[in-house]
């Protein structure tokens, strides 16, 4: 487990562009999300126990808000040499089996994930319309315990950006395993 809070992007910076290739068998870029009003960028894999724990918290977030105008895009970098699970195939099955309501794309490279200074899985990031960073950090206050849940984080920012005001906070320490670079 990692808790971290030293950030590449601050508030107001320009999301990194991205075309990377999605579970779907689509290739997904940036841009493709031109129209959505707010975009959650989220680094992710497929065998975190962070991940797997706030899964089904992402998959309800990204069907109540996608009818609102979010976009949601889980990006995965984790080196699959020495993590299988995290490899493609594995990536498709994830997301057929869960349902995802939003592409799950493989970053190979790790330049996006670098561009965007993802430092565990999930590393969710909010952008607004003009593709600006306005949050970043937990999904909630308990990936563990969904019931005992009393801050919902990145809901409220979503809720925040959607209404047009500041989101309060930009920044949360985020926490999770950490993204497995390759050496």
């Amino acid at each position: 487990m990692a808790e971290l809070e030293t950030f590449r992007l601050k508030p107001g910076d320009a999301a990194p562009e991205f075309s990377l290739p999605g579970t779907d068998g689509r290739t997904w870029k940036l841009s493709d999300f031109d129209d959505r009003k707010l975009l959650v960028v989220s680094f992710w894999c497929n065998h975190c126990p962070y991940v797997l724990a706030w899964e089904g918290r992402m998959i309800d977030l990204g069907r109540r808000y996608g009818p609102k105008g979010v976009g949601f895009v889980l990006i995965n970098a984790n080196d699959t040499a020495a993590y299988p699970a995290d490899g493609f195939e594995p990536m498709v099955a994830r997301a057929t089996e869960r349902q995802y309501p939003f592409p799950y794309l493989r970053d190979d490279s790790q330049e996006v994930a670098h561009a965007y200074g993802a430092l565990v899985t999930p590393h969710p990031l909010l952008f607004d319309a003009q593709r600006h960073l306005l949050f970043q950090g937990r999904i909630d206050d308990s990936h563990d315990h969904p019931e005992r849940v009393k801050e919902h984080y990145l809901e409220r920012a979503l809720d925040q950006a959607l209404a047009g005001t500041p989101v309060r906070p930009a920044a949360l320490p985020v926490i999770g395993c950490t993204v497995k670079w390759r050496s």
